[in-house]
Parts: C-alpha cells; sequence; structure tokens
C-alpha cells in the first residue's frame, strides 16, 4: 500500500489513526513529528513536504489563492473562541474596543488564524476601524504579500510580551498568536509566561467577561472560530479522488473511538468546557454544519486583506470532492 506521510498536532481524537487503530483505505499513515506542529505548516505550503498535513486554515485559504497544489478535507480538529485573547498593556488606558483604533497592537503574524478571527469581531460586533490600528508582529506570515500597510515588524529582537509589559505596544494578543510565544516557530519553541498574569499592574483582558461574549456571539451568529484542517498535496488527489472521503472517514473514525474511552472529553478539559458551554461537540467536522464559520473565515480573510474580492465563498468549493457527512 502507498504511504501517507502525515503531520498533526497532539489530539487525543486523532491519535488512533497515528497508531494505526484506524486505517485509511489502500493506505498505511506514517507519522512525522514536527514540534510544535505550527513549524510544519510553513514547510507544507513552500515545499509541498509532506502528503498530508495540519494546516491553519486561513493559510489554507491564501495558498489556494495562489495556486499551490494543496487541496483540503473539513477535518477541524482544533476550535476555540477569542474574545479573551486581547491584552492591553496598564497604562494604555484602553476600555472599550474602539479604544485600540490608533493604537499598536501586538500579534505573531498578521495573517495568523486568532488574529484574523479577533479583527473580524472587532469590526463586525464592536465597529473598530481595524485600518487605524497599527498592527505590530514578530514573524512572517507562511504567504507574503498580502501584509498591509499599517504593520510594523519588530526588528530589535523583543518578545511582544516585553513590548507589552513596557507599554511600548498598548495591546496584544495571547498564546502562540502574541506573548506566549516568542518568533517564528521552530524547534525548542518553547511557550512563554503570559506577561502580568500575577501582577497586579500587568496587562488586563479588554473583555472580561469574555467566555460569556463568546458563547453569546456563538448563539447569535453560529460561527465557532476554525483553528486547522487537513491538507493534502492535490498530485495525491488528482490520482486517487477517493482519497480525500477515505482521510475523511479515517478522521471521524478516530473520533468516534476516543469518544467511545473519553464521553466528556476528559482528555481534552479545555475542548470538553468548549463543549459544555456550547451544548454539543466541541469539533464538528464536515461543511454542512460548519458552514457559519466557514462564511465568517472567508469574509473576514477577504476584509483583512489576505484574499481577493472574487475569491470563491462557497463553502463546498473550498475542499475535495468527497463524501463528509457530519461527524
Amino acid at each position: 500500500m502507498d504511504k501517507l506521510t502525515t503531520v498533526l498536532g497532539e489530539y487525543p481524537h486523532a491519535r488512533p489513526l497515528l497508531a494505526g487503530d484506524v486505517t485509511v483505505d489502500g493506505y498505511t499513515v506514517e507519522p512525522v513529528e514536527v514540534n510544535p506542529v505550527i513549524g510544519a505548516y510553513r514547510r507544507m505550503i513552500r515545499d509541498l513536504e509532506f502528503d498530508v498535513c495540519e494546516l491553519a486554515p486561513v493559510s489554507y485559504l491564501m495558498a489556494r489563492q495562489e495556486g499551490i497544489p494543496l487541496t483540503a478535507v473539513p477535518v477541524f480538529l482544533n476550535r476555540r473562541f477569542h474574545h479573551g485573547d486581547v491584552q492591553c498593556a496598564w497604562h494604555s488606558g484602553i476600555r472599550v474596543p474602539r479604544d485600540l483604533e490608533g493604537r499598536r497592537v501586538g500579534v505573531r503574524a498578521y495573517s495568523v488564524s486568532t488574529g484574523v478571527w479577533v479583527r473580524g469581531v472587532l469590526r463586525e460586533e464592536y465597529g473598530v476601524d481595524i485600518d487605524k490600528i497599527t498592527w505590530v508582529v514578530d514573524d512572517d506570515d507562511h504567504i507574503e504579500g498580502r501584509t498591509p500597510s499599517n504593520v510594523e515588524r519588530v526588528t530589535d529582537g523583543r518578545s511582544l510580551g516585553e513590548l507589552l509589559r513596557s507599554g511600548e505596544i498598548d495591546a496584544a494578543l495571547t498564546g502562540n498568536a502574541g506573548t506566549g510565544r516568542s518568533g517564528a516557530p521552530r524547534a525548542g519553541w518553547t511557550a512563554a509566561a503570559e506577561p502580568g498574569t500575577d501582577d497586579d499592574a500587568g496587562p488586563y483582558p479588554l473583555f472580561p467577561e469574555a467566555k460569556t461574549l463568546a458563547v453569546d456571539h456563538y448563539l447569535r451568529k453560529g460561527v465557532y472560530p476554525l483553528h486547522s484542517l487537513i491538507a493534502v498535496r492535490s498530485e495525491l488527489v488528482e490520482r486517487d479522488p477517493g482519497l480525500p472521503t477515505a482521510l475523511y472517514a479515517a478522521f471521524a473514525e478516530a473520533k468516534r473511538l476516543h469518544l467511545a474511552a473519553h464521553p466528556d472529553w476528559s482528555a481534552t478539559p479545555r475542548l470538553a468546557r468548549q463543549g459544555q458551554r456550547l451544548g454539543g461537540d466541541p469539533v464538528p467536522y464536515g461543511i454542512t454544519s460548519n458552514v457559519p464559520s466557514l462564511d465568517a473565515m472567508v469574509r473576514f480573510s477577504k476584509d483583512q486583506g489576505l484574499l481577493d474580492a472574487d475569491f470563491p465563498s462557497d463553502p463546498r468549493s473550498l475542499f475535495a470532492d468527497g463524501d463528509y457527512p457530519d461527524a
């Protein structure tokens, strides 16, 4: 059988596939470890280094626009909300979202999916003119050439966390998209302590009631931010049009096996909490159940200059032809 070199993050609900407990019809899955998995994204987009690879969804859309021969399968291994991801410098005076206009806000790279989701919510929900914000970055985009003029690069090696604590930027995104890491993803790219988390004079959240606001947004809009999808080298799909369906079925079965052992998602506490707040599956696969989220992702990416206005908006057009029952 043909081998599929496959790179995924550490997801218990995908582990049965990598462990060989679930098979892809006609293929042998050969796991490739890349740590952190974000480091594989650029290698897949620029060099087509793997057969199957988890990708940031916005990066996939941009790659598709550029004609890079990648084809997606609607398996979304990771989801999360973002109202809690914006932290403000202690002396910034920011109290409401529109106070961000005219300020400097840190994000690892302009096109990171978290940044796209945050900017989309700020503009659509709170009327923030995101073009009046200077976005301060310390890493390159996976696909270059779409960076707007209001993006500024850190050039002295300091982290976004340092800049936030010193007040040289007014706000920043947290985690891998901002103050929780420094520089480009690479071997040994370890998590950094978020600045000010144990300090009364440290950064504070833009939205103190972030969890409530996130669920409210979901209930009103049906948008549940996507943070990964599965990309396949298009050459393989052209050779075997049945591969996307086989891959989707394998990921769905891996998830089913995981849930049989952990029906409450106890192996992934963050997803368990999200599922409780949503009252449903924290990582739904398929196209039909994810149309509002896919629509929002494309709309936000166009609005922020990452995709052209004529980029296809039909969610089905984003994925390989295949059989994708909600799973």
